[in-house]
């Protein structure tokens, strides 16, 4: 099974962390089923990105970052895309990572209760430590399909047992609406699901998994059914939010905490334990990708093992700690993280695909009209809902 299953699902694990489960839990509750076209379309703008970085990696078998690098001619030029990629990616996932421990402390706190939870910070942290220092990729990677399973069975458990409407799940997915007030909320589905710093790291790992050209088909079916797998999980969180009467919710531990007298002690312990695996995926896959960029920005040629791949995400994890010794709320720190995703996506999303478009790097598997077509289209929403963010932040219009 694991030899036929590969980084896509460190990619769902990467993008269903604490974040999503905030956001889905906050479209829910304010929405109910109205923005499940938002998450539907979230994930097949996923696909489409993370299945051109998956082609790029294996073709190449360079990160995202390298490719950028040598393919940008103008020395200045190429110095400011990959500061602001390094600089981006770098401070935006040390920012997460106080929201990924935080998430998983919640998840703790549901399941054992509160007694201890001044010491679950440094033991999630402890044991994303451990996995990174001693696990090798094979290992990294069965642990997080392993807690991605049972994640997503947490989930799925916990929204079967809110008994939701199948018609109206159905027609909140296929029949687009756009509620008043649901533009942060539409920004905050698509900036948590289509997460910038998983295309560098889904490239990085497939270079990592596959060595030939001829496993490309496995990495393109193991994309789309990871991340369909990843979408279902973020939907089913929806929809428990949507089934809770008592709309007075701010995050996902309310959410918890409003299953237990409805539907019993079992339904708070699966999202509780839902709401850790989030937690502690997350809180893993964001320091590997910070430090893969590093690898790629300044051209180290590391691998897992090497001392500066290990002190990059050292210090990603152990900010994350540090961050939570501080009286911040995780739930303030991921909606920062989220819209400042949403803006720095675009320009990614640009890079990538003027690099896919270049026979000079990708040959005969460079981008088809059609990927080109669905590549614009994805970056014109980015675009769109960027501006939105801007000016909804700023109150302009």
């Amino acid at each position: 099974m694991f030899k036929k299953i590969g980084p896509g699902v460190l990619v769902a694990a990467a993008f269903i962390g604490p974040g999503t489960v905030t956001a889905c839990t906050l479209a829910g509750v304010a929405f109910g089923y109205a923005l499940l076209w938002a998450m539907l379309l979230s994930v097949l703008a996923t696909i489409v990105l993370q299945e051109m970085s998956a082609r790029l990696g294996i073709i190449t078998q360079q990160g995202v970052a390298d490719v950028i690098k040598q393919e940008l001619r103008v020395p200045w030029i190429k110095h400011l895309v990959l500061g602001i990629i390094l600089v981006a990616i770098v401070i935006g996932n040390a920012a997460y990572e106080g929201g990924n421990i935080g998430g998983a402390t919640l998840g703790l706190e549901a399941i054992f209760g509160h007694e201890f939870s001044d010491y679950y910070p440094l033991i999630i942290g402890l044991c994303a430590f451990a996995l990174l220092y001693f696990g090798n990729y094979q290992t990294l990677e069965r642990v997080l399909i392993s807690l991605v399973i049972l994640m997503s069975l947490s989930f799925l458990v916990t929204a079967v047992i809110t008994g939701p409407d199948v018609m109206e799940i159905l027609k909140g997915m296929f029949v687009p609406t756009f509620p008043t007030e649901g533009t942060l909320a539409v920004i905050a589905l698509v900036g948590t699901t289509v997460v910038p710093y998983n295309l560098f790291l889904h490239a990085s790992l497939v270079s990592e998994k596959w060595k030939s050209k001829n496993d490309l088909g496995t990495a393109q079916r193991d994309t789309v059914w990871a991340i369909l797998l990843g979408g279902i999980v973020s939907m089913t969180i929806i929809i428990t939010a949507t089934n809770i009467p008592d709309k007075e919710i701010t995050d996902a531990m309310d959410l918890a905490r409003s299953l237990e007298p409805l539907y019993g002690d079992a339904a708070k312990y699966f999202m509780g334990i839902g709401l850790f695996a989030a937690g502690i995926t997350s809180a893993i896959t964001a320091p590997l990708a910070a430090a893969y960029v590093a690898n790629s920005c300044f051209g180290w040629k590391a691998n897992l093992r090497d001392k500066r791949f290990k002190t990059v995400w050292m210090i990603i994890l152990g900010l994350g700690v540090f961050f939570l010794s501080f009286d911040i709320k995780p739930i303030e720190v991921i909606k920062f993280a989220q819209v400042a995703n949403g803006i720095l996506l675009p320009v990614i999303a640009i890079l990538l695909l003027w690099i896919m478009n270049k026979s000079s790097v990708l040959g005969a598997h460079k981008n088809t009209r059609l990927q080109n077509i669905l590549g614009l289209g994805i970056i014109a929403l980015t675009l769109l809902l960027g501006v939105k963010s801007i000016t909804k932040v700023f109150g302009l219009f």
